[in-house]
C-alpha cells in the first residue's frame, strides 16, 4: 500500500456523538521515533462498550481520580485498544529495527517527552478500528510468523488478567473464585492456570460462558441460580483452605455481595468496570478480616510476558475468539456484545472485505 500524505485519508469507525459511524478520515502520519502500521485485527473490548455509552462519566471520573481516560467527548474518537498490525513505514528518528511487512503488537500507548498518550482512548492518536495507527517504535514486539494475528491481538486483554493475578499474591493453597466469565473472568482463569492455581472455580449465569470457563483452565464451573459458587470455597473446619475471589463482573452491589458471602480472610481482587456509585457493608470485611484490591491493566513488563507465554503456547486463548467482522459490521458486534450469552471476544479486521 502507499504511504499517507497529509492529505490522504483511512477507512475507520469513528465514536461521533455517542454512536458508531463508517467514515473516511485524515490516515495517521509518523512522528519522530514512531511507525505507521496496518490494523490487521483489533479485539472490541468492554470497556470500548461502557466508553460508547458512558463517555462522559468516564472522563469525569477519571478527572477526579486521576484515571486514564482524558478524552474530549465533543470530537471524534478511533477507538480499539487491543491489537495486532503490521508495518507499513517508519517516520523520522527510527532505528527500523523491523522490515515493513513485519507483523507487530504493542501496548497501546505512544511514548511523549510530557508522559504517554493512550491510543484508541484519544482524539489525536487513532485505535484499531481504523485502517492505519501510529505506534511507537520501542514499544514494538515482533509476532512470529506461527502466531496468527487474532491470536496475537488477544495479548492486550489476556495481560490484564495477568496482571489480576500477580495483584492476588497468590500462595500455595489458594482456591480460587471467578465471578462472571466474560473476557476479563476468563483472562483471568488462564493465568491462574498459567500459574499452576487449583482448584479454579468459575461463576457465571451464562452457559456459554461457563463452557469458555472450562475451556480456559476452570475446573468446575458454577451456574449460580442452581448453586452458590461460595460453597465451593468452604470445606468446613480449620482445613479451610484460603480464599481468592475475583470480581469480574462490575455492576453495583457485586462487590458487598461479595464480601457477605466470602470466607474469612478472604483475598477479594476488584477488576469489574462499574460505572455507578456502589456500596458496601463495612462490617462485612471488619468482622472477616477481609482483603480488597483493586486491578487496573497491567504493566509493560507484564503486557510482554503475557505475550511471550502466548507465543510459547503457555496461554491458549483461541477459545475466547467467537466472533470476526470486517469494519462494517463493527456497529453491530457492539450490539451482540451487549448481550453475553453467546460472545466473548469479537475481532474487527478493517481490511476484510
Amino acid at each position: 500500500m502507499s504511504v499517507p500524505t497529509e492529505k490522504s485519508v483511512m477507512r475507520a469507525v469513528v465514536m461521533r456523538n455517542n454512536k458508531l459511524v463508517l467514515d473516511n478520515i485524515p490516515a495517521p502520519i509518523p512522528g519522530p521515533g514512531e511507525v505507521l502500521v496496518k490494523t490487521l485485527a483489533c479485539g472490541i473490548c468492554g470497556t470500548d462498550l461502557h466508553a460508547l455509552k458512558f463517555a462522559e462519566a468516564l472522563v469525569a471520573s477519571s478527572r477526579v481520580s486521576g484515571g486514564i481516560f482524558a478524552i474530549d467527548p465533543n470530537r471524534d474518537i478511533v477507538m480499539g485498544h487491543e491489537f495486532c498490525a503490521e508495518i507499513v513505514d517508519y517516520g523520522p528518528a527510527t532505528r527500523r529495527r523491523f522490515k515493513v511487512g513485519t507483523r507487530v503488537c504493542s501496548t497501546p500507548s505512544l511514548a511523549r517527552s510530557a508522559g504517554d498518550e493512550g491510543i484508541g482512548y484519544s482524539s489525536e492518536n487513532p485505535g484499531g478500528f481504523g485502517e492505519l495507527m501510529r505506534l511507537t517504535e520501542d514499544n514494538l514486539l515482533e509476532v512470529p510468523k506461527e502466531l496468527s494475528p487474532e491470536v496475537a491481538a488477544l495479548t492486550e486483554p489476556m495481560a490484564v488478567g495477568y496482571h489480576a493475578v500477580l495483584k492476588a499474591r497468590l500462595e500455595r493453597r489458594d482456591v480460587s473464585l471467578i465471578i462472571g466469565c466474560g473476557p476479563v473472568g476468563l483472562a483471568v482463569i488462564a493465568a491462574l492456570k498459567l500459574k499452576g492455581a487449583a482448584p479454579i472455580v468459575a461463576a457465571d449465569f451464562s452457559p456459554r460462558r461457563r463452557e469458555l470457563a472450562v475451556a480456559m483452565g476452570a475446573d468446575i464451573a458454577i451456574d449460580p441460580r442452581e448453586k452458590s459458587p461460595y460453597q465451593a470455597l468452604q470445606s468446613g473446619g480449620s482445613s479451610r483452605r484460603p480464599a481468592v475471589i475475583f470480581e469480574c463482573v462490575g455492576v453495583p452491589g457485586m462487590i458487598d455481595e461479595i464480601m457477605f458471602n466470602a470466607p474469612r480472610e478472604t483475598k477479594i481482587i476488584v477488576t469489574g468496570l462499574c460505572m455507578q456509585r456502589d456500596h458496601l457493608y463495612p462490617l462485612s470485611g471488619l468482622h472477616k478480616e477481609l482483603n480488597l484490591q483493586f486491578a487496573l491493566g497491567y504493566t509493560g513488563y507484564e503486557f510482554g510476558e503475557t505475550f511471550r507465554n502466548i507465543r510459547k503456547g503457555k496461554i491458549r486463548v483461541q477459545a475466547m475468539i467467537t466472533g470476526k467482522v470486517g469494519i462494517e459490521g463493527l456497529e453491530k458486534a457492539f450490539v451482540e456484545l451487549g448481550s453475553p450469552g453467546h460472545h466473548a471476544k469479537v475481532l474487527v479486521e478493517p481490511w476484510r472485505s
